[in-house]
């Protein structure tokens, strides 16, 4: 194991998170996507609050973390990739690839079941889309979310590296494909083949179901694609598709309280 990659893991992954966080919510500014009808301060307070206490709960409830998880996993000897005896770099990336499928399969299945998908509402309420939606999930599924992943962590014997590759690149794509940022077609399309881009994302966030039911992918773009799940635009084009719920609509989505107790209500 890389010397340092556990104890250092956290502080990485902050740094990473406020970096891409700060950088692109400038790029936001200048150079939108899409006409901001909604101002920041209605929005954005509820955003990283709920962010916040997503991550705090987490390290209260799992305060080794996935990499932490990874390192006792290693220890133990657990797993697929330990047995394949293949170099400890082609495990990471392994590990990296496949945990990304993991992560994919979950969040059709947050879609799917009706009790995941009352959690999984909170994310798509947002009724629009900028780098604090990234990271906007109910509590509960981020607990959820990080006792599959280390379900997937045991299963596959993922290396530490692997884990905390996977868990930077996994919160910086998050944010990027949430961005409100114009990227040029000409680049945005050879750009879609290596990483999930905002445009390709935003489709997910169409109140249209067919269209909110499709683009599952987070880092890589390949499932969607493999799995036929891929839609490449939103019918009404970017800057007048419709973003979020049919319901609920207006303060509701907006107000901590309320998204927190949404999974629980009506």
């Amino acid at each position: 194991m890389v010397p340092g990659v556990t104890a250092n893991g956290g502080l990485v992954r902050l740094l990473v998170f406020l970096g891409v966080l700060l950088s692109l919510m400038a790029l936001e500014a200048g150079f939108p996507k899409r006409r901001r009808a909604i101002p920041r301060r209605d929005r954005w307070p509820a955003n990283l609050l709920i962010t916040l206490l997503g991550a705090l709960l987490a390290r209260l409830c799992f305060p080794m973390g996935a990499v932490g998880m990874a390192v006792v996993v290693e220890r133990w000897g657990w797993g697929l990739l330990p047995a394949t005896d293949l170099p400890r770099v082609a495990q990471s990336v392994l590990a990296f690839v496949l945990l990304d499928l993991a992560i994919y399969v979950q969040h059709i299945l947050f879609h799917r079941i009706p009790v995941l998908w009352r959690l999984h509402r909170v994310h798509h309420a947002d009724e629009e889309l900028d780098v604090t939606s990234g990271s906007r999930f109910h509590p509960v599924e981020i607990l959820l979310s990080m006792g599959i992943k280390g379900v997937w962590i045991a299963a596959l014997g993922a290396t530490p590296e692997g884990v905390l590759a996977f868990e930077i690149v996994l919160n910086a794509g998050a944010m990027f494909n949430h961005a409100n940022l114009r990227i040029p077609p000409w680049l945005d399309a050879p750009l879609r083949l290596l990483v999930v881009t905002p445009d390709m994302h935003r489709v997910h966030h169409s109140v249209i179901a067919r269209e909110t039911h499709s683009c599952f992918g987070f880092n890589l773009p390949w499932w969607d694609r493999l799995f036929r799940t891929y839609r490449a635009q939103p019918e009404a084009g970017h800057k007048a598709m419709r973003i979020g719920l049919m319901s609920p609509r207006g303060w509701a989505t907006r107000s901590l309280g309320v998204l927190l107790a949404m999974p629980f209500g009506k």
